[in-house]
């Protein structure tokens, strides 16, 4: 299923975000030009409310926008990816809470990162927070903040059992580490560590994580539409995973345009090595194959919510072991795209080791683990209950 993009500026400004690559990668975070890209892109909007300039998109669209941002740049991309879903949550939450973010600018970003780094203790109206959370993807250019946490008891320490929730706070409330994002791929996402310190979240931009995988935040807030009947898990990966399948389609590129007029040292033309040229044949069969499953395996969820029907234990686990395996189908293709450029693909100024490097911090994310996921699958297709540590994030 094919759904044009919502606005032309990728077209119009592409290469310009191509070029912006490496001048993301050496800044560690994206330039003031990517930014002005993506918002123009109209990227952050497509799962955004309507109230606030939103669309509300068949995440088919969002996929292929995010896609397309990454074959350009990876950093954009991811940062498109994750930065991009954030809305949809939001849009479940309180209408307060919404306003404050959006009501004075509606392009305001909000970052995160989900995993429980920090700990949130009731008080009387709301949760005292501290913490120190990794990962939060374009944290430079966002206003505000989702935070996981668990829930403290009075001395601050997380009860027993855990309970998670995740937290909205503004950007006054939290610190930005500078330097903490020294890291091998994706540099240009500037993904750094976020600290709280004493923080007071009123209740009503706080959400309880169980709650909220439930699907019982949307359905309170009186959310019907298709986009927010869709499991968290079938939805916040898909961003992720088609900025990995985007920076597959990148390298891919990259190289094409490489090896048009490369002379190997024997003298023969790339073109002409019909080793060389069967190699990246078949990465690029498995790259648009990967394409193909993350899209079709979206578009199967969002219809069967649409037509009124829930999304079963089965089809979770199935669909999320799709969306992992092609993201490692289509790293392993960034891998042999790469072995097939020679040493000159791997100077610093050829942008395939770019990709390349982006596509494996990608797929190091949590979300592509494929172990549980792959177990609970086979559990479910054989008709059996998959324990709940193999179902945390499915």
């Amino acid at each position: 299923m094919t759904i044009t993009a919502s606005s032309d500026v990728l077209t119009e400004r592409g290469e310009e975000l191509r070029s912006y690559g490496q001048v993301n990668e050496d800044l560690g975070k994206l330039s003031d030009g990517t930014v002005d890209i993506l918002r123009q892109s109209g990227v952050m909007k497509l799962l955004a409310p309507v109230e606030y300039g939103g669309t509300r998109a068949h995440p088919v669209e969002f996929a292929e926008t995010v896609m397309k941002i990454a074959g350009l740049d990876g950093a954009a991309g991811w940062v498109s990816g994750v930065v991009g879903v954030h809305p949809w949550e939001l849009d479940i939450m309180s209408p307060k809470l919404q306003e404050e973010i959006w009501g004075q600018d509606e392009d305001t970003w909000v970052s995160s990162p989900y995993a429980p780094m920090g700990v949130a203790t009731p008080v009387d109206g709301g949760y005292k927070v501290n913490g120190h959370w990794q990962f939060s993807t374009g944290t430079d250019h966002a206003s505000w903040v989702i935070l996981g946490a668990f829930v403290g008891d009075a001395e601050g320490k997380p009860l027993k059992p855990v309970q998670s929730v995740h937290i909205v706070v503004p950007r006054a409330d939290y610190t930005i580490v500078e330097d903490s994002w020294d890291v091998v791929g994706l540099k240009g996402t500037g993904s750094k560590d976020v600290i709280i310190k004493d923080a007071f979240v009123p209740e009503y931009r706080v959400v309880v994580q169980s709650e909220l995988f439930e699907g019982k935040v949307a359905r309170e807030a009186g959310k019907t539409e298709p986009i927010h009947r869709i499991p968290f898990y079938c939805l916040f990966p898909l961003g992720l995973t088609s900025a990995v399948i985007g920076i597959a389609e990148g390298a891919l590129h990259s190289h094409l345009e490489y090896q048009r007029n490369r002379q190997q040292g024997n003298g023969t033309k790339s073109t002409q090595d019909p080793y060389s040229m069967y190699a990246v044949s078949e990465a690029a069969a498995d790259i648009r194959a990967s394409r193909a499953a993350l899209l079709d395996n979206i578009s199967r969820i969002y219809d069967t919510v649409a037509a009124g029907r829930e999304v079963s234990l089965e089809q979770r686990a199935v669909g999320r072991r799709t969306q992992i395996q092609a993201a490692w189908r289509a790293t392993a293709a960034v891998d042999t795209i790469l072995s097939r450029s020679g040493g000159n693909g791997l100077r610093m100024n050829n942008p395939v080791q770019r990709f390349w490097r982006d596509a494996h911090m990608g797929l190091a994310h949590a979300i592509h683990v494929p172990g549980p996921t792959y177990h609970a699958a086979v559990l479910t297709e054989l008709g059996m209950e998959p324990p709940a540590n193999l179902t945390s994030m499915v």
